[in-house]
């Protein structure tokens, strides 16, 4: 049996007051999200030792990491603004809306060429998020593209 790793999320909940209603597509990459990262993260609060509890919220247009440690007990709220991850949201909304819309009708090398945009601009994201939450916490690449999909979640308007 391998020793318990400290350096991760074992809860995640999003404020579902922040959220607005979610189409089908982007209620099953949340939960696919969710899924993921619980089964597979990298997440260190500096300063804290894990395993972590994280609740994900909008609150006065801020992004809101409230990080507590798996007894329960609170450890830290991380504020961020918005304001870097409007443009590659928007973007990422868009192309999202243009790949669920092409799954219908296009050629697969047309819905392929959507799929990679939709990627890249995820990438992007997941980039900025890592970058924003540089020295206070420490995520994995793939930690922070599944948190950059549950960002997206929260922001979502159906």
């Amino acid at each position: 049996m391998s020793p318990a790793r400290h350096d991760r999320v074992i809860d995640i909940v999003l404020d579902e007051d922040t959220m607005a209603a979610r189409s089908a597509e982007a209620e099953h990459e949340r939960q696919v999200a969710i899924f993921d990262l619980l089964e597979e993260n990298s997440f260190t609060l500096a300063g804290f030792e894990g395993p972590y509890r994280l609740h994900l919220a909008i609150h006065e247009s801020r992004l809101v990491f409230d990080v507590r440690h798996e007894s329960g007990r609170k450890l830290r709220d991380i504020v961020l603004s918005l304001t870097p991850f409007r443009k590659v949201v928007k973007d990422y909304f868009m192309i999202c809306e243009s790949y669920y819309a092409a799954i219908k009708k296009l050629s697969p090398s047309q819905i392929e060429a959507l799929d990679m945009g939709r990627r890249g601009l995820h990438n992007e994201g997941s980039e900025v998020l890592r970058e924003r939450l540089a020295g206070k916490i420490d995520v994995d690449f793939d930690t922070s593209r599944r948190l950059f999909t549950l960002i997206c979640a929260l922001l979502a308007r159906a």
